[in-house]
């Protein structure tokens, strides 16, 4: 069993997080943190117990549709900060960054960004949505999964190489590594082998220190970690 990691509640099960809150608050599971589902209108009793059962962040989803609007999150950010809570975001940079990059600026929460944005690979680096995540980035303001990339290119990922690189790039202090397991709503993808997502991870980051930090240091600050 991993020694710790972030178990992100699917929408297939809507805004009922039992299951991840049974799996992070198992025995042995002290290191592993919950993402939540929730509602634009959650009560503060239902953020208490998510965060005593071990989750960090309340999740929209901008690609799929969801349960909680940019709109929502916005105003529930104070709620969430105080329960040492974060935003996270599944959004297509290249439709959506420039309309929520001020409130991403604003906001009391961090703000991850799951899959690497979920951006047009063939548009390239310097797409002015991409380009403006990776300025907040820069500033700071933003964090960003280098995930999900096998939903957007095939195998070895080598189409998303540029991307990851350049967010890492960026600011290797504000990114993130996830497998994405179990690789759920695939469509017509293949599922696809941890290991060789790991391998195009290490292919687009080669500094060591930014490996560390992206895949140790980074997620122990953010999720709180303890060993």
């Amino acid at each position: 069993m991993p020694a710790r990691g972030v178990l992100v509640q699917s929408i297939l099960y809507g805004d009922d997080n039992r299951v991840i809150a049974e799996a992070v608050s198992r025995p042995g599971s002290e290191n592993f943190r919950g993402i939540a589902v929730v509602t634009d209108d959650v009560t503060d009793a239902k953020l208490d117990g998510l965060a005593a059962a071990g989750f960090k962040g309340g999740r929209l989803n901008y690609v799929r549709g969801g349960r909680l609007t940019w709109s929502g999150a916005v105003r529930m950010a104070d709620r969430l900060r105080d329960r040492g809570m974060h935003i996270q975001a599944l959004i297509h940079a290249g439709e959506h960054m420039h309309e929520i990059a001020e409130d991403v600026r604003r906001l009391p929460v961090p703000v991850v960004f799951d899959h690497i944005a979920w951006p047009d690979l063939a548009a390239g680096v310097n797409e002015p949505g991409f380009a403006l995540l990776r300025q907040l980035l820069q500033e700071g303001y933003a964090w960003v999964k280098l995930s999900g990339t096998f939903r957007l290119c095939n195998a070895p990922y080598e189409a998303a190489d540029a991307a990851v690189a350049a967010l890492a790039e960026a600011n290797p202090e504000r990114c993130l590594w996830g497998s994405d397991w179990p690789h759920l709503m695939l469509g017509t993808s293949k599922t696809p082998d941890s290991g060789v997502l790991l391998e195009a991870f290490l292919r687009a980051v080669t500094s060591d220190e930014q490996r560390n930090r992206i895949l140790v240091d980074n997620p122990a600050a953010l999720y709180g970690f303890t060993s």
